[in-house]
């Protein structure tokens, strides 16, 4: 009975394991971190809002004027320039094909999508896919949005950690004492993936596809074709960012040099990067006003000029809705204009039925002249009798030497035609009966 009961609580050990997997595997998907990181950047606006109150957000927005809307604008177009460059580079660093035109527009629509909806990463997830589809490789083009962000984000944390060791921060003491473990730490990591590397276990399937992966961002991030253009426009890119921050910061009158400010806006490009924001707001503003606050200059100077920056950052990105609508009506003209001509088409493949011509009436008198035809005699009864009329004609058998029906003669093929029930010969001018073969 124990031993039963012992099996029964094993077997049902993996299921209850497997119903406790399910739920968390989906609280660990996708769709929910998205909204998981939207909340938290709701939560994060509405702390501050609460606790700084919504004069700053009012204040910032007031502040802005056309000459400011141009010099966004025109901040915009130099970062989305530069950024679309990085991402043919990449794209072409492994092995697919980009045109330039054509990822300046995508970037641009990216960036209005990014913006524009929650999570702040679904434009960059579009032109990704987009991309995919239209180059024939969907796994490239997502590998390739992927790189080309990983550019911009190796750039930033590298320009980051730089100026915040060497220049006055809040975080400078603190960065100090952590740039020593964190050193270490990537010395470890990297003796780690050397001895790895040194060390190959037998090839599979998964370390074949780890090779490749690394191989590609190596051709693509590394090489001497790529690599000179992706840090040049990684610098260019994120100078832009850290411009655009500055100028909110002069529209808001924060009254700090831009020696004071480039830490600041690092910090709060920095908290950007993270998935807890709605459309790039949340940590951006926490964090600009936490810094402003620890350098002096007031949290809601810092909250104020976050809003600022992201204001115009939406502007900058405007000339992506125009993208969006033109490809979509442009789409929809087309499938408006293909819809006729496919009709048209279907409508010349289906053949007309051919006219019967009319047969034209034929007087009466022709008819009156026309000779008769004799009418056929009928056929002679099958079955013998002293009703038969007319001599019975009979045709002797033909003997052929040759059994093949391959091979038979000419000959006896026309005795065997001259043999058949309507005779061709002239002289047999009534048909055959069974009896008379």
């Amino acid at each position: 009975m124990s031993t039963h009961t012992g099996e029964t609580a094993g077997a049902e050990t993996p299921a209850g394991r497997g119903g406790v997997r399910r739920p968390l595997g989906r609280l660990g998907g996708p769709a929910v971190r998205t909204r998981l990181g939207t909340l938290a950047g709701v939560v994060i606006l509405a702390v501050l809002f609460w606790r700084l109150g919504t004069g700053a957000f009012v204040d910032g927005v007031r502040r802005i004027d056309a000459p400011t809307l141009a010099a966004a604008l025109g901040i915009g177009l130099v970062t989305t320039v530069f950024s679309a460059w990085r991402w043919a580079l990449v794209a072409r660093g492994i092995g697919i094909r980009l045109p330039f035109g054509a990822a300046v527009a995508d970037y641009y629509r990216a960036l209005f999508l990014n913006a524009a909806l929650p999570g702040g990463v679904l434009g960059d997830v579009h032109r990704a896919v987009r991309h995919g589809q239209d180059a024939g490789d969907l796994g490239r083009g997502v590998r390739a949005v992927v790189l080309e962000r990983t550019a911009g984000q190796l750039a930033l944390f590298a320009a980051g950690g730089a100026v915040l060791l060497t220049m006055p921060s809040p975080v400078h003491d603190q960065i100090r004492q952590a740039a020593l473990p964190a050193g270490l730490g990537l010395l470890g990591a990297c003796a780690v993936v050397l001895a790895l590397r040194m060390n190959r276990a037998p090839s599979g399937r998964k370390p074949r596809a780890v090779r490749g992966l690394l191989g590609e961002a190596r051709q693509a991030l590394f090489s001497l074709s790529t690599a000179p253009g992706v840090l040049v426009s990684s610098v260019v890119v994120l100078a832009g960012y850290v411009a655009m921050f500055v100028l909110a910061a002069d529209v808001t009158g924060a009254g700090a040099s831009v020696a004071q400010l480039l830490p600041l806006a690092l910090l709060a490009l920095l908290a950007m990067s993270l998935p807890l924001n709605v459309g790039g707001w949340g940590p951006r503003e926490g964090v600009a006003a936490w810094a402003f606050g620890a350098a002096g200059l007031g949290a809601g100077r810092g909250l104020t000029v976050a809003v600022v920056y992201g204001v115009l950052s939406l502007a900058a990105s405007l000339p992506g809705a125009v993208v969006l609508v033109g490809r979509w009506y442009a789409a929809a003209r087309d499938r408006r204009t293909a819809d006729p001509a496919h009709s048209t088409a279907a409508t010349r493949a289906v053949p007309e039925a051919p006219s019967v011509p009319e047969t034209p009436a034929v007087p009466k008198e022709a008819v009156r002249a026309a000779p008769a035809v004799p009418e056929p005699r009928p056929l002679a009864p099958k079955t013998p009798g002293p009703e038969r009329q007319g001599p019975v004609v009979r045709i002797p058998a033909q003997r052929s030497d040759v059994r093949s029906e391959k091979y038979a003669p000419k000959e006896s093929a026309r005795l065997a035609r001259s043999s058949l029930p309507f005779s061709a010969v002239p002289s047999e001018g009534r048909p055959m009966t069974p009896e008379s073969v």
